[in-house]
């Protein structure tokens, strides 16, 4: 039955899935860090050109929303053009939209080269890969999901201190330029070792890979059917909850009398606790199933965000954005691993570009949102208080999520 997993060209399969994860964490570290890069440069850009805290920051809200609306299409695309080629397209936009970015002369432009080419250029990464992964693995899914979202989750310690440097020492132009360079030094290289999963590759070692009958649905069946809508909606929420308080850590930290520099570090060991969450949580997933851990990990959410709320010396602020940042990081995978679970490989991209979709337009209502509190109160407590209330609502409508029923009738040899 299982022969042709002891195929050679199965066995280079199985350990070439491995490769295929490093490539995925390294692309989104990259991406996800160049992108990031706007909240360490926002004091900068704004004192530098007189713009508002509010419009720069708009800037990355719009980038969020290209990333909602991008992350579907590319999606899509990868699932009929392959991974490999949607990921080099989006790695050489992201590098040429960046340097652009970085010679913007108004505000309009730069919201709209940020935010509609460097989100669009960032969406290409994601749901691509993601759905890439999920099908190069059976045994060890949430594990091989976790660990992709952990090389992304690197970028606030890699490339956000890498940018705080970086505008230290050159202005916040030409700061922006080097980190271009980056992105198409290390990306478009990169980009060469993704492949498609072999059960999609028709290169004989799918039986190694198959995990029983697929679903059988249609893709607008997909589209509408109540499973897909609880994903978009929780992810949604979930992160509408972290959204506020990852893009506004540094400069609430700001606020309340620590430096600059410090304020990074806030940042940067969130994102390591993070690392350390995605990693648990994969390995809770694969255990105990991913249902159960996504619904425990956001009920923890909600409640991480009121974290920050008595935080006043970089002590407490370490301490709230280590629980914090191994919650939040911890439940993202597990999206990509229920979506698995449920709809076919062939769909994954669109699948999981949807959710990406519906979790970028989450993201997009906290910079504005924690930008429009603290320009109103001068003061970011409302911004904790309200994304707790959103956690709670994510939490609550992932209990109603009800995995298809695995139906008997499938014919196994397709």
């Amino acid at each position: 039955m299982n022969q042709a997993s002891h195929h050679p060209a199965s066995m280079i399969s199985t350990h070439y899935r491995w490769v295929i994860v490093a490539a995925g964490g390294l692309l989104g570290c990259v991406a996800f860090g160049a992108m990031f890069s706007l909240p360490v440069f926002l004091r900068s850009i704004a004192q530098d050109t007189g713009w508002s805290i509010t419009g720069v920051s708009s800037a990355m809200t719009i980038a969020f929303l290209a990333m909602a609306f991008g992350s579907i299409a590319w999606g899509s695309l990868s699932d009929r053009l392959g991974p490999r080629r949607v990921v080099l397209v989006g790695s050489a936009l992201l590098a040429a939209s960046l340097a652009l970015a970085s010679q913007a002369t108004s505000l309009l432009a730069f919201q709209l080269i940020f935010g509609v080419l460097v989100g669009g250029g960032t969406a290409a990464i994601f749901a691509p890969m993601m759905a890439c992964v999920t099908g190069w693995f059976d045994t060890n899914r949430s594990l091989a999901v976790s660990l992709v979202s952990a090389g992304m989750g690197m970028a606030p310690m890699t490339m956000s201190p890498l940018a705080a440097w970086l505008v230290s020492v050159h202005d916040w132009r030409t700061a922006l330029l080097i980190i271009a360079a980056l992105v198409a030094c290390i990306m478009i290289p990169v980009s060469f070792l993704v492949r498609r999963p072999p059960a999609l590759a028709g290169d004989g070692t799918a039986p190694a890979f198959a995990a029983g009958p697929e679903p059988t649905m249609s893709r607008s069946e997909a589209l509408r059917s109540p499973q897909f809508i609880i994903l978009l909606l929780t992810n949604f929420f979930c992160c509408a909850t972290h959204s506020g308080p990852i893009f506004h850590t540094v400069s609430y930290a700001v606020t309340c009398g620590i430096p600059l520099v410090a304020a990074v570090s806030i940042y940067s060991l969130e994102g390591l606790a993070g690392m350390g969450g995605r990693v648990a949580f994969g390995l809770l997933g694969d255990r105990f199933g991913a249902k159960h851990i996504l619904v425990l990990g956001l009920l923890a959410q909600a409640f991480g965000a009121l974290a920050y709320l008595p935080a006043s010396g970089l002590g407490s602020f370490y301490a709230a954005a280590a629980v914090f940042g191994f919650i939040y990081a911890g439940v993202m995978p597990l999206y990509a691993v229920l979506a698995r679970e449920n709809f076919p490989l062939p769909m994954m991209g669109m699948v999981i570009g949807g959710t990406a979709m519906a979790g970028a337009l989450g993201m997009a209502t906290g910079p504005v949102a924690g930008g429009l509190i603290f320009d109103a109160f001068a003061s970011y407590a409302w911004l904790f208080i309200g994304s707790f209330a959103v956690g709670i609502c994510s939490f609550l409508i992932i209990l109603t999520f009800k995995p298809f029923a695995r139906t008997e009738t499938v014919p196994a040899a397709a």
